[in-house]
């Protein structure tokens, strides 16, 4: 099964194509639920929310819906996974009602966390709590050299059965427009290698595309770089493997656009995907057949 998402459920510019004229903000999970399938649960990594939030989320959605929540960042950017463990256990208390609907529990590692620390990983994935998919999310430069110490780092993934994120930010950096939301966009995300490896069974990638002004050469910027994918991903389903397709752009305001746009190239790779059902409101349909 593929697993098709965005970087956030929850986005103003979405209304009319997502939600619906009138839609409250409470019911925005549940509208974008009816379209995709996964998403990004970003908020987890700045504050822990309460349990009756966390089921308020499970609620939302359907039994086939699979989040993807990050851990906080005291577990893995102040803590650095060690001396974690009331923090791991007051995390997933408050998150139990999400547990049976989330597909991966992804623990993005900072850029300083290094070949040195990669014990400490092996000992936090060890003690997690038994049955729980994780992925781990690398930055540091040595994991992309694909030497002893990338090596070291996949195995160990492999035994313990973690997937290994991949980010894709190829197309963001190809881009050179002068707007906030692109400048921005290239400050923050990692400007790292592209490796397809899949260390469990459930791979993710997430590719950062272009969508700013939304003009047709925007959108086929985003075709070069997403083609490999489409074999790779094509790979994956034929192995038995569930990947998950996480679509970003600069601002995610034309997210779902792209998001379904992309799936219908792979669709014409992968002839077993089902449709998707279709966006409330597109004006940019024109545009998007072009891909």
């Amino acid at each position: 099964m593929l697993y098709l998402g965005l970087a956030q459920w929850s986005s103003s510019a979405w209304q009319q194509c997502l939600y619906g004229k009138g839609a409250p903000t409470s019911e925005r999970l549940a509208h974008y639920a009816r379209v995709f399938n996964t998403v990004e649960g970003s908020t987890t990594f700045y504050a822990t929310p309460s349990r009756t939030v966390a089921n308020q989320w499970a609620s939302a959605v359907n039994d086939t819906f699979r989040f993807t929540f990050k851990l906080p960042q005291m577990i893995t950017h102040q803590q650095q996974l060690r001396h974690s463990q009331q923090s791991v256990r007051d995390f997933f208390e408050a998150m139990s009602p999400t547990i049976e609907k989330t597909g991966i529990w992804k623990i993005q590692l900072p850029a300083n966390f290094g070949p040195a620390q990669v014990q400490d990983l092996e000992k936090f994935l060890r003690q997690m709590p038994a049955g729980l998919p994780m992925g781990v999310e690398v930055r540091h430069p040595a994991f992309f050299q694909k030497g002893d110490d990338e090596r070291r780092l996949n195995a160990m993934l492999i035994e313990h059965q973690a997937n290994r994120i991949i980010m894709d930010s190829r197309p963001v950096f190809s881009h050179v427009r002068d707007d906030a939301a692109l400048i921005d966009a290239q400050q923050k995300k990692p400007r790292v290698p592209v490796h397809a490896i899949a260390t469990a069974e459930t791979p993710m990638i997430r590719f950062i595309g272009i969508d700013r002004d939304n003009t047709i050469e925007d959108w086929r910027a985003n075709l070069p770089f997403f083609e490999s994918w489409t074999t790779k991903i094509s790979q994956w389903l034929n192995e038995g493997k569930s990947p998950y397709l996480m679509i970003h752009t600069p601002d995610n305001h034309f997210g779902p656009e792209l998001a379904q746009a992309l799936y219908q190239r792979l669709q014409q790779q992968v002839s077993t995907l089902p449709d998707l059902p279709p966006l409330l409101e597109n004006p940019k349909d024109q545009q998007l057949s072009l891909l």
